[in-house]
């Protein structure tokens, strides 16, 4: 072979590890990208409905601990989903330690006022444990009809099909959900108990709804676009491996 000259599959090598991180970079940046107004579900744009409930306490079971849940009103609510948490996750240490399994999942949804202004599109939203982080510089989408229309959900069940669903849902899918605004508590070694917010007008600590989830369906999905883009990445990643593993390596002198 002429100096100066590559074999043809090693030229072909050298694009896949930029073209990869490219798509990776890219299915990040948009995988939580938000819905436009114009393409939110006319339900995102209501407030949630609360009324009286007739069911009264109850017992479930979840990964070997029982637990007491006292349903206190009827609750539904359809929301866009600006942030999530999955208590599931390997750093989530605080339920895990609470024995708290009944809560599979948290939704930060903003619906109502917030939906049809479009001032989410001007927020930042993130999740930790039990909280829904939210920032804005701007001060017309801080307006407090605003940020009265998003709240953060702590969601119950003992349903491994709901628990799928909940755990399935992403950032941009429009949702209604459908239960109970509930407390809930066990004595698995200790005395846990947690209650719930019965008003959207309250903020800090104790203003999540706790909501036991009869029903959960998906109004509109988020764009796939972002995770296809993010899994090509991933493919062309392997590719570029395997490629530079079976290779032939030049031996050095």
């Amino acid at each position: 072979m002429r100096a100066g000259l590559l074999p043809v599959h090693t030229m072909t090598l050298r694009p896949l590890p930029w073209l990869s991180v490219a798509l990776l970079l890219a299915g990040w940046w948009w995988g939580d990208a938000l819905p436009p107004v114009a393409d939110l579900h006319p339900a995102v744009l209501t407030e949630p409905q609360q009324t009286g409930t007739q069911r009264g306490p109850f017992q479930v079971r979840a990964q070997h601990i029982d637990y007491s849940v006292t349903p206190v009103q009827d609750y539904a609510i359809s929301g866009l989903v600006v942030s999530r948490h999955d208590t599931s996750t390997w750093w989530n240490w605080i339920h895990e330690a609470a024995g708290d399994h009944l809560n599979v999942a948290d939704l930060c949804m903003v619906w109502g006022a917030n939906a049809r202004s479009g001032a989410y599109e001007r927020m930042s939203f993130s999740s930790g444990q039990f909280v829904c982080y939210v920032s804005t510089r701007d001060p017309e989408a801080a307006r407090p009809d605003n940020l009265r229309a998003l709240s953060n959900n702590h969601l119950l069940t003992d349903s491994p099909t709901v628990a799928r669903r909940l755990r399935g849902l992403r950032v941009g899918d429009q949702v209604s959900i459908q239960g109970e605004l509930a407390e809930y508590r066990h004595r698995a070694g200790f005395d846990f108990h947690r209650g719930t917010s019965l008003t959207r007008d309250d903020q800090g600590n104790g203003a999540c709804e706790t909501i036991f989830v009869r029903d959960v369906q998906v109004l509109r999905s988020a764009p796939l676009w972002p995770r296809m883009l993010w899994w090509a990445g991933m493919g062309l990643a392997v590719l570029a491996l395997w490629q530079w593993w079976t290779r032939p390596h030049r031996r050095e002198d």
